[in-house]
């Protein structure tokens, strides 16, 4: 067979490929981070495959899209390809591994896969079956920066690799995670650790990438957590899980128990909460443009969960210079007023202590009463301690209430006397039934108002104790947990609205409202007269002395056993304080007198008196006007 020489056109060919190869060489040189980048990347080139997700359902540029280009791509897509390729296998040897940092009060664990905490264990609580409480274990949660890059991709932070660096700054620890294209250009989550605290300062900025982003496209961060279940009520948990987010000052606002979906602007901190403990996000510069997601997970609150919301936060960051440089803090801890509230930045409105004069009674009045008073003894005896001082504090509203009841029941004749003479005129007898009360400093509205002051008193305990941080897992007598419910007996089934076992304190706790009722709505049903038109007073009293206790028992059963503890022993004082002041200090026959004395004494009407007197006056003469028409 003839053997094939090469003829001179071929040598000019092959001389023009290898120059034009040698030139695209040339132009394209990396530099020895790159090379050295590029000889780990066809190491971990396996392994970096097995992990790629599907790039056309996605559309998210993997590492592979960056290092691999078309034949036809320009000289600068291919070197623009191969910073990138340095830069999503830059940290490639350390894949999938993980750097442990551990303070006083925090074990957190830090993902080489996406540079972000994939573990937050909080090492001084556990939960209700004593397991330690996790804010993030086995990825519930992303942390992610999405944004374009300057050959039209979208990169995600949470697909690529990150350098960990670990370093002591005084009494803090440094963890440093890093996203390189080269030694001076990157993107790093920096993070600082302060022993004894549970806010942690937390530093997003890159270096040199200027031409890598896409400024003309948004850079967004995606944060998202699922709350572990930490309670044992699920129902009592989930009531008080939901997102709070704060601007600069003292304005903030929360989603409630609801499904959300809302777009906020210039927010200033997230929170995540979840009952007695929060993941929350704070920022120096407020973040200009926020959305925020919340899903309820517990579909049936008889059925154990293992997770209670689901949380997700898209949140806009801004560059400055074609770099990120975003100074923001991260708090995971517990819902605590008292650790919040010295932060001095507004977290304190996470712990839900009611608005306006409820939440200042609570802040001012009972979290320092009762941080006193459990400083010197044990908390179920502190809420005993707390309730007999406000009782006392409250008897004389209690005093002023019988008081004018007592009054009624002593005019009760008389009233009585009055709508038998004008049986047939109901208008007249209400005029006249008014006067005589006036007179006897006896108006029904006299027993209304203490009642109307006890209140603010009233609804703001019912916010304290389920924010009561420090009540979490304290047991008292046979309650193991005054934060949660108390049990004496389980049920093989569950009760709509009940729930699946019996709770001792809420029992108490109706009965004790029971005959407190039947002490103060029996006697009102026997002083207060059926007005025409109005309904029965007297049966609504009474379905309300059988109702209420009923509702209470339901309603409680699943609440916190500190809070059912605070209203039994609140029923029985007010029981005590009520016979005593009947029995002790009122004096029927001298209320008899003193009221005789007053109705001998001519009394000033106030103008509100004055105008229903007219009011009054008019709808009679409209009556008899009708009744001479009919005629």
């Amino acid at each position: 067979m003839e053997e094939k020489k090469l003829d001179i056109n071929s040598i000019i060919g092959f001389i023009l490929i290898f120059g034009i190869l040698a030139y695209m060489l040339w132009q394209n040189q990396p530099t020895p981070e790159e090379l050295e980048a590029q000889e780990k990347a066809k190491q971990e080139q396996v392994e970096a495959e097995r992990k790629v997700k599907d790039v056309e359902e996605t559309k998210i540029t993997t590492t592979e899209d960056f290092i691999q280009g078309s034949a036809n791509d320009s000289l600068q897509q291919i070197a623009l390809r191969n910073k990138l390729g340095a830069f999503a296998y830059s940290a490639s040897l350390s894949s999938d591994k993980e750097t442990v940092v551990e303070t006083d009060l925090l074990k957190l664990t830090f993902s080489s896969k996406g540079g972000y905490l994939s573990e937050v264990k909080l090492k001084k609580f556990v939960n209700f079956d004593s397991i330690p409480i996790y804010i993030i274990k086995d990825n519930n949660t992303t942390f992610n920066i999405n944004f374009g890059t300057s050959d039209s991709r979208i990169l995600n932070t949470k697909d690529l690799d990150f350098h960990p660096s670990v370093t002591k700054n005084g009494d803090n620890t440094i963890v440093s995670m890093k996203l390189k294209v080269s030694e001076n250009q990157f993107l790093e989550y920096r993070y600082a650790l302060k022993k004894d605290d549970y806010m942690i300062d937390f530093t997003i900025r890159s270096q040199g990438l200027s031409n890598v982003i896409n400024s003309s496209q948004e850079v967004n961060l995606d944060w998202k957590l699922k709350t572990y279940r930490n309670a044992k009520s699920i129902s009592y948990e989930n009531r008080y899980t939901d997102i709070h987010y704060g601007y600069e000052g003292d304005k903030d606002d929360y989603t409630g128990m609801r499904d959300a979906d809302e777009d906020i602007d210039d927010v200033s901190w997230i929170g995540y909460k979840q009952h007695f403990f929060t993941s929350i996000l704070l920022t120096d510069v407020p973040f200009k443009k926020v959305n925020i997601k919340s899903k309820n997970l517990v579909e049936d609150e008889a059925i154990d969960t293992v997770f209670t919301k689901d949380y997700a936060s898209k949140i806009l960051l801004e560059l400055q210079g074609g770099e990120l440089n975003q100074t923001m803090d991260l708090y995971y801890g517990p819902t605590d007023y008292k650790i919040l509230n010295a932060y001095d930045r507004n977290l304190d409105e996470i712990v839900p202590l009611g608005w306006g004069i409820f939440g200042w009674i609570n802040r001012y009045l009972f979290i320092p009463l009762f941080g006193f008073l459990s400083s010197y003894m044990s908390y179920g005896i502190a809420i005993v301690v707390m309730t007999i001082l406000i009782k006392l504090l409250m008897s004389f509203v209690q005093y002023k209430q019988f008081l004018s009841q007592a009054k009624l029941k002593i005019l009760k004749p008389e009233l009585d006397a009055i709508r038998e003479k004008h049986k047939n005129n109901k208008m007249k007898a209400q005029q006249e039934t008014l006067a005589l009360q006036n007179k006897a400093g006896a108006s029904p509205m006299a027993g209304c108002m203490p009642a109307l002051v006890q209140l603010p008193v009233f609804y703001a305990l019912f916010q304290f104790f389920p924010s009561a941080f420090d009540l979490r897992q304290k047991s008292f007598l046979w309650a193991e947990d005054l934060s949660s419910y108390d049990t004496i007996a389980s049920l093989p089934f569950n009760i709509p609205f009940y729930g699946d076992h019996v709770s001792l304190f809420p029992l108490l706790a109706s009965i004790a409202i029971f005959f407190y009722m039947r002490l103060t709505t029996g006697q009102n049903m026997q002083t207060q007269p059926q007005q025409e038109g109005m309904p029965d007073m007297g049966k609504m009293m009474k379905y309300m002395m059988y109702f209420s206790p009923i509702m209470m028992l339901f309603f409680f059963n699943n609440y916190a056993s500190g809070l059912s503890l605070y209203y039994f022993i609140s029923n029985l004082i007010s029981i005590g304080i009520i016979l005593v002041i009947k029995n002790y200090i009122l004096d029927e026959d001298k209320i008899h007198a003193q009221i005789q004395e007053k109705k001998k004494k001519p009394k000033k009407q106030s103008r509100f008196q004055q105008k229903m007197a007219e009011m009054m006056e008019q709808a009679e003469k409209q009556k008899q006007a009708q009744q001479k028409r009919k005629k």
